[in-house]
């Protein structure tokens, strides 16, 4: 983070936003900066790709499912603004840690006890690990014990859209992102490859929340997309991975996601259309839309 707050100090912050007196390696300004270059950031990748996603990649068409709530676009992009600010409290403690020069993060390659081969495969490490990490976080966080009080909000989306990628409980958000600030105070990684992969990691989250279920035949038993994660968010208790479907494998939480087999929510809006319980602008049979007007969708399996 470092290398984002000298871009931000040598063309805004030091010219004309901070009195002279105050240096650039003072510990309060490099707080004060890391919450506003956090936040700002948080904002922009969030609302930049959600858009992008939204208007160019998720079908629209699943805006029609009897379980996709009223006004559920704009309720999701308000609890994610909502969220984000505070989740970047402690976020930016550890940024702040890092910038102090408590991590291994490092400059050039030649830094890197073997050159590029280890910054490639540090890279790997990363998704590796965090992947992992997440696995047994989100399925702790899918514990009865504490379920409802942090992890539920984010079930109430039951057919996402690019903007419940981010809609979390802060604490919830902190911890499923906890991982990835943790990796570089354990292992050495690159400066300019962690900000590209935490880059990657929000461009990731969006894209399994955005209902574009394809997946190349040969990685679909491999590669953790929105068919298996829409599956998470319907089904509750299965496919908990972030990236691979390793883990959920080994946990026992795997499923063979149901758009894969005809069975998913794209599906379900065909079958109901078809049957003459739903017109095609999503109306039920008796011409009331899709959405309830109370917010609360049909009950899910945790409920």
């Amino acid at each position: 983070m470092d290398l984002v707050l000298n871009v931000a100090d040598h063309y805004v912050l030091t010219p004309y936003v901070y009195p002279s007196s105050w240096p650039e390696d003072g510990a309060l300004r490099q707080i004060i900066s890391l919450l506003v270059v956090t936040n700002l950031g948080a904002a922009v990748l969030y609302l930049g790709l959600g858009w992008l996603s939204y208007h160019f990649i998720f079908d629209h068409n699943l805006m029609k499912h009897p379980q996709f709530l009223k006004n559920q676009v704009r309720r999701e992009i308000k609890y994610a603004m909502t969220s984000l600010p505070i989740i970047s409290i402690p976020t930016v403690a550890l940024f702040f840690l890092e910038v102090r020069g408590y991590s291994k993060l490092y400059d050039h390659v030649e830094d890197s006890p073997m050159g590029w081969p280890f910054v490639l495969l540090s890279m790997i490490s990363f998704l590796l690990f965090t992947d992992g990490c997440i696995y047994w976080i989100h399925r702790f966080l899918h514990h009865k014990s504490i379920y409802k009080h942090f992890h539920k909000p984010h079930h109430v989306w039951k057919i996402p859209t690019p903007f419940a990628s981010h809609a979390f409980h802060p604490l919830d958000g902190f911890l499923q992102g906890l991982p990835y600030h943790i990796y570089p105070f354990l292992f050495p990684l690159h400066k300019v490859l962690y900000l590209a992969l935490y880059i990657f990691v929000n461009i990731w989250t969006v894209s399994i929340h955005d209902g574009d279920y394809r997946v190349p035949g040969p990685l679909q038993e491999v590669v953790n997309g929105a068919a298996h994660h829409t599956d998470h968010h319907l089904f509750f208790d299965v496919n908990y991975g972030q990236y691979f479907t390793l883990w959920d494998r080994i946990g026992g939480s795997y499923r063979n996601p149901s758009v894969l087999e005809g069975k998913g929510p794209l599906d379900c809006i065909r079958r109901l259309t078809a049957e003459g319980k739903m017109s095609t602008n999503g109306a039920n049979a008796n011409g009331h839309m899709n959405g309830h007007a109370n917010g609360s969708g049909a009950k899910g399996k945790e409920e």
